[in-house]
């Protein structure tokens, strides 16, 4: 098997558990503030699954940064296609999205949207962080 597709399937099983984690601590923070709040089973479950899958496919998304022969763009592009796909279908999944062309258009553009800042943000603090250890090494 490629080493980047068990790079990928590595880090999403060890960190696709943090998902369902973070699903009950937000369910417990809601349930502090809101005393109507009730999760049926059924989207209980539906919700640790799909934090699950987002969290597994963010871990091992991480893996086509370091695909060497790929340009920053062909990394990017897979990253955040892979990351695309399973918010969506993991929205719809969950009626947290509605199943409209023009829910999922606004959906998409926020996301867009959203993703090139953390980008962004994530290249310019490496940036910085790379001139500084640069001075230090001077």
């Amino acid at each position: 098997m490629n080493k980047y597709l068990k790079s990928f399937f590595h880090r999403g099983f060890v960190f696709g558990g943090f998902g369902p984690i973070i699903t009950g601590i937000i369910y417990f923070i809601i349930s502090l503030f809101a005393d109507d709040f009730i999760v049926s089973g059924k989207e209980m479950v539906f919700a640790i699954i799909s934090t699950y899958i987002l969290a597994f496919m963010h871990a091992g998304a991480s893996v086509f940064n370091q695909i060497e022969e790929w340009s920053i763009v062909k990394s990017v592009f897979f990253h955040f296609i892979t990351l695309y796909f399973a918010y969506v279908f993991c929205y719809l999944f969950n009626d947290w999205l509605e199943f409209d062309l023009r829910v999922i258009m606004v959906f998409t553009a926020i996301f867009a949207v959203v993703y090139l800042v953390i980008w962004i943000t994530v290249v310019t603090l490496i940036k910085i962080t790379e001139k500084h250890l640069n001075a230090k090494l001077k």
